[in-house]
């Protein structure tokens, strides 16, 4: 549990209590992850989906099930 009257916290930008350095880092990886989020498909991936659902389409009929 969060304590909001810790010392070591302090305000963030809406003026809501936060973690101190924790907000920091906090900040970076939603950041980071977002930029992730928003990267492109690799071709090869796209095709290895596409085998994918050209198989469950067909059945499975590879042997496997």
């Amino acid at each position: 549990m969060i304590d909001r009257n810790d010392k070591d916290a302090t305000p963030n930008r809406r003026g809501q209590v936060g973690l101190g350095p924790n907000d920091a880092i906090a900040s970076q990886l939603k950041q980071y992850f977002t930029s992730v989020e928003e990267e492109p498909i690799p071709d090869h991936l796209l095709s290895l989906l596409e085998k994918l659902d050209q198989a469950e389409r067909s059945g499975g009929s590879n042997g496997t099930n």
